[in-house]
């Protein structure tokens, strides 16, 4: 007997329904388009199913892609289960699509756990990155020529068990002695940007991480290299990408999340219920040092986060932060140098740190983004402590002028200030900076990306005296 085709495979896919709208979102959030000819999608016309196939299997290459070069944590567990409802519904259209589609069903296990398969697969980014600067003058000499920079990070990532997630990361680029914030420039971190890492041209291990499920709420993670609190804790913010988020190193994420400049640690993520995440992560500096060691290092932090997700297009955290470090310092590089090193307190502190953040999609194209947080160090052999604040508000517009992929970024907000202490050696910050950023971002292709922005830091280093500083970049990125 002839099969009869059921009814609903014959449905075209209408905005409104929710595999449509499932969709949307993703593309929105992971920079996939559909797979039209002319690499479009036509967002507000109903889809045949094997139209809608092509942009959803378009969206699993895209990921795919992204976890070669980027934190797992962008990936969330709501849009993986997403992902496998979407995978299920219409897995008969994508068996017969003509693509490298060869084992759904793998490749749906594979980002489920984060990783790809069990074999290598590669990927990588190249960052190109004009830039001037003006003013300054003082706290810098304020003299600051037009450069070219660029930055190249390659990754393999490769699975043994199909649980678990090996990825290894090498860099490099050109960038040295601190870029704009040289001190014979603007001499300043505010003016530090988000691509920027001193390599001097070298190349070297930038990560290494592995990861593994416990069971299917719970993931551990190990990384002795390129380890912050921010490899765990999600830091719940739009522009989170040094290829295609903010140009800003402040605009990115939260100061709290860089605490202790770590650089290796491990932590666990665990799905404690929906809507509820429970994440924990310890990091120290130096820790492949004898003389330091990983359980009682010169510095070391240890955060835990509340990652509360109600709906699809709403994330809020709660998290804490207690850091240790024998020379009183933070070493954020996203604040004044008072707020940094605790205004020079130079003795051994424990610093207890809180935080939020906020992400809310509140229409299909405008998300509202935010974070805040307090930072209270105390000196342990004295009565001396240094107080600090910080915030940030954004708007992001998705595809503003119908660009798919594409977004324009506000962000408005205080780098790391000292607000108050005692036995403060300079001092608390006498003034206020805000930093001001736009930048937009434009997508030419699932591979290419141009990003023009400009932003603005009033008083620099939250001192009265110092003159604003501006800064524009040009940024090019290119995927693959």
């Amino acid at each position: 007997m002839t099969q009869v085709t059921n009814i609903v495979q014959l449905q075209d896919v209408q905005p409104g329904d929710w595999a449509f709208e499932a969709l949307r979102s993703l593309i929105e959030r992971y920079g996939c388009i559909a797979g039209y000819q002319d690499r479009t999608f036509q967002g507000n016309r109903a889809l045949t199913r094997y139209e809608f196939a092509a942009g959803l299997n378009a969206c699993m290459e895209q990921i795919e892609r992204l976890v070669a070069v980027e934190s797992a944590n962008r990936i969330s567990e709501e849009d993986l289960a997403t992902l496998q409802q979407l995978a299920n519904q219409f897995n008969p259209e994508l068996a017969q699509l003509k693509t490298r589609v060869d084992n759904l069903d793998s490749r749906v296990a594979f980002l489920e756990e984060h990783q790809f398969s069990t074999t290598v697969k590669f990927g990588g980014e190249v960052i190109f990155g004009l830039a001037a600067a003006e003013g300054g003058n003082p706290p810098g000499t304020g003299d600051a020529n037009i450069v070219l920079n660029y930055l190249v990070r390659i990754g393999t990532v490769a699975s043994f068990t199909g649980r678990d997630r090996l990825r290894i990361v090498l860099a490099s680029g050109n960038f040295d002695d601190g870029g704009f914030a040289n001190p014979n420039v603007l001499n300043t971190f505010a003016a530090l940007l988000s691509y920027q890492d001193d390599l001097d041209n070298d190349v070297v291990l930038d990560s290494l991480e592995y990861r593994f499920a416990i069971s299917d709420r719970v993931v551990f993670t190990i990384k002795p290299v390129g380890f912050s609190l921010g490899s765990v804790l999600t830091a719940n913010s739009p522009f989170l990408d040094v290829g295609i988020g903010s140009i800003s190193r402040f605009g990115e994420a939260s100061p709290l999340f860089k605490i202790g400049a770590l650089d290796a640690g491990v932590g666990l993520d665990w799905f404690v219920a929906d809507p509820l995440r429970l994440q924990v992560a310890y990091g120290t500096r130096n820790s492949s040092s004898p003389s330091e060691g990983f359980i009682s290092p010169d510095h070391s932090a240890l955060g835990v986060q509340l990652l509360f997700t109600p709906a699809n297009n709403m994330a809020a955290g709660l998290h804490y932060i207690n850091a240790y470090a024998n020379d009183g310092q933070l070493n954020t590089f996203a604040g004044s140098f008072n707020a940094d090193t605790s205004s020079l307190l130079l003795q051994e502190t424990q610093t207890h740190a809180v935080g939020g953040s906020l992400q809310w999609r509140f229409t299909d194209n405008l998300t509202f983004a935010g974070w805040g947080g307090y930072t209270f160090t105390n000196a342990l052999a004295s009565d001396d402590f240094a107080n600090a604040s910080t915030y940030l508000l954004s708007l992001a517009f998705s595809d503003p002028f119908g660009q798919e992929g594409s977004l324009l970024g506000l962000i408005i907000g205080q780098p790391l200030k000292l607000e108050n202490g005692n036995g403060l050696l300079l001092g608390e910050d006498n003034a206020t900076s805000i930093h001001y950023e736009i930048f937009y971002r434009h997508k030419f292709s699932n591979n290419i990306y141009i990003t023009p922005g400009f932003f603005m830091v009033t008083d620099p280093g939250h001192i009265e005296e110092n003159n604003d500083i501006y800064i524009g970049v040009l940024r090019a990125t290119f995927r693959f």
